[in-house]
């Protein structure tokens, strides 16, 4: 019996052994957080045997969790389309991305972004220069900073094919087979930052020019410069310009005089204004472009005026774009349709979409075009 009371003895003490780890835990996670300022260059001003102490007890899952975030979305639907070439419909898959960013210390962070439905889309470190936002630097793969829509993101753009026809050729998101599908990304380095109580910011880019997950074809670089002014909330004005030499990797039907491999002069402009508020959103820019001898250009303007604020909008967007203004390729483009936002970033699209003009196989055809587009969008960060 006594020896029975003895193999009790260790369970009954083994609460207070688990509340005394816990307190241990806590205390060693409240000093990692007094610590989470601690900057690699002020480690590395200590001596090595200090260091190797020190790094143990700053590690616990907590300061993990709030320096590393993840956030995610998926976007799916179907699309019915008609012109005189074809007749289909089919449920797709537009976009599934996840992306986590980490806050290596106070001025260092870094962002790794994956899209299931394609390929790895953007990984890039960033590094603030200046004690304020006056200067950061970037380095990696990244969204390039012509045009005012390219940069934004497609849960935040009112027509469910996102970005309007001139941002989507001259950007690099698709449509322009000289470049190939680059999902406006490219590899480079960026300056950026905002000044004047973040009435401006800026940004300057030395891009590869070849788009994502490749090395350059050619021995020059693109210069992306961007210019934005913010002088009432809500009210974003925005110039960028582009200068730069691409290397063809496909013959296109909007510039038949570029060979495949051939190196050509790729530069570009736009002028744009965004503006939002509770009932409207509204933005729309000018752009163009200049591929060797081919001058592109047009402009759109596309928005949304909420029915319930926050709940309900609906949608409009006009746009006009001429990829060849010597071969007459010009197309109309037009967007009316309705969204609902169920749940805070979700929502619901059912959009119609005519263009004057459309590619096929036989080439560029000046035809009505008619889709009908729903869109299912799921997003949390």
């Amino acid at each position: 019996m006594y020896r029975q009371k003895k193999r009790f003895i260790p369970l009954l003490l083994l609460p207070f052994l688990l509340a005394s780890n816990a307190q241990a835990d806590e205390k060693r996670s409240d000093k990692s957080m007094k610590d989470d300022t601690l900057r690699v260059e002020d480690l590395a001003k200590k001596p090595t045997k200090e260091v190797k102490e020190e790094i143990p007890a700053n590690i616990s899952l907590s300061d993990i969790s709030e320096r590393i975030k993840l956030h995610g979305y998926a976007q799916a639907g179907y699309t019915y389309q008609r012109n005189s070439d074809q007749h289909s419909n089919t449920f797709d898959i537009k976009r599934t991305l996840l992306w986590a960013d980490a806050k290596i210390n106070d001025r260092w962070a870094f962002l790794f972004m994956h899209d299931f439905n394609s390929q790895v889309q953007e990984f890039y470190t960033d590094f603030r220069i200046t004690n304020n936002k006056a200067l950061f630097v970037r380095f990696g793969q990244f969204k390039n900073a012509y045009t005012l829509e390219n940069p934004m993101s497609p849960t935040s753009m009112e027509t469910i094919d996102v970005y309007s026809e001139g941002v989507t050729y001259l950007s690099g998101c698709g449509s322009d087979p000289l470049f190939g599908v680059q999902y406006g990304r490219d590899l480079g380095l960026s300056l950026f930052g905002t000044v004047c109580k973040d009435k401006f910011r800026y940004e300057f880019q030395v891009m590869n020019g070849q788009g994502i997950n490749r090395k350059d074809k050619n021995n020059a670089k693109d210069l992306i410069g961007r210019l934005e002014w913010r002088p009432v909330k809500g009210l974003n004005i925005v110039t960028t310009g582009q200068y730069g030499r691409g290397h063809a990797v496909a013959t296109s039907v909007y510039n038949p005089n570029i060979a495949l491999d051939q190196n050509y002069d790729r530069n570009r402009y736009s002028f744009g204004v965004d503006y939002r508020s509770k009932w409207v959103n509204v933005h729309g820019e000018v752009l163009g472009g200049k591929d060797d001898e081919v001058e592109s250009r047009g402009g759109y303007v596309t928005g949304s005026v909420a029915l319930i604020p926050g709940t309900l909008d609906l949608i409009g967007s006009v746009d006009y774009f001429d990829f060849n203004t010597d071969l007459d390729m010009d197309q109309k483009k037009g967007v009316f349709g309705i969204q609902w936002w169920y749940f805070k970033k979700c929502r619901f699209q059912v959009q119609y979409v005519y263009k004057s003009a459309y590619v096929s196989p036989n080439g560029f055809v000046k035809d009505d075009n008619h889709a009908i587009m729903s869109q299912m969008q799921v997003r949390f960060n």
